[in-house]
């Protein structure tokens, strides 16, 4: 069983967000992790938060203790401050879910 997590941002610089995506992804794949699905959004039609989102993706984890390891450990801390914040707008956690 994998733990899920659908999400929406609001991307602002394509380019550093590519390098956060390149800098993170071992991290992530030794966290059971990875990505199921991965969308640049040009409207979105209802959006209850109000956060702005022009990118939604669907990440996966082995659990979700694995989940919250990963968002802990200092080595992604120091790359989300290094590349995710500047190229990042908004965050939106559309849902959470388990998969079998």
């Amino acid at each position: 069983m994998s733990y899920e997590m659908m999400v929406g941002l609001e991307v602002k610089d394509d380019s550093k967000y590519g390098q956060y995506r390149e800098a993170m992804k071992p991290l992530l794949e030794k966290a059971e992790g990875g990505f199921r699905y991965d969308f640049k959004v040009s409207e979105v039609l209802k959006n209850e938060e109000g956060r702005p989102i022009n990118r939604v993706f669907a990440i996966f984890f082995g659990s979700k203790e694995q989940s919250k390891k990963f968002f802990s450990d200092p080595a992604y801390l120091k790359i989300k401050e290094n590349f995710f914040e500047a190229s990042v707008g908004a965050t939106t956690i559309i849902s959470e879910y388990t998969r079998d």
